[in-house]
């Protein structure tokens, strides 16, 4: 059930990092707002999500390293959660900018964090869609099972 909750932070963090990003590409004031969601939601969210999937696999019959779709559900969180930790330097100097008054001059950034955040919420998407279907298939390397 942790992991469900932890897992809905995350989609709702994506979720509402996007909204910002639409938002400040078209002019409104939102980066601020988009590093406070990064940094206290998203991101804990992410990483919390990623402890909570390791520490429940290991207790369950799917295993960590049993299944194709356990592996994968891994390998993508892990990309998720690096990716948004990279962003967090950009997130700060849009903040920055948009702070100072220099926000004109970010377009690359502002775009972005518009691709990245929909990219993100589309593996999260893909990542439940493991856990609803759980896919067959053990790995050829999985440890038997006793």
């Amino acid at each position: 059930m942790l992991h469900v909750l932890t897992s809905v932070g995350f989609i709702g963090g994506a979720a509402s990092f996007l909204a910002l990003a639409l938002a400040g590409l078209g002019g409104r004031p939102a980066y601020a707002d988009m590093q406070l969601i990064a940094w206290w939601v998203a991101l804990p969210a992410g990483y919390l999500s990623l402890l909570v999937g390791i520490i429940c696999s290991a207790g369950t019959p799917w295993g960590l390293f049993r299944y194709w779709w356990v592996i994968a559900k891994l390998g993508l969180t892990v990309i998720v959660v690096v990716v948004l930790q990279l962003q967090l330097r950009t997130i700060d100097a849009l903040a920055a900018a948009e702070a100072s008054g220099a926000l004109a001059t970010m377009t690359a950034g502002k775009t972005a964090m518009v691709l990245h955040a929909s990219g993100g919420i589309v593996v999260l998407i893909v990542l439940t869609l493991l856990s609803i279907i759980k896919p067959r298939g053990v790995a050829r390397f999985a440890p038997r099972a006793a």
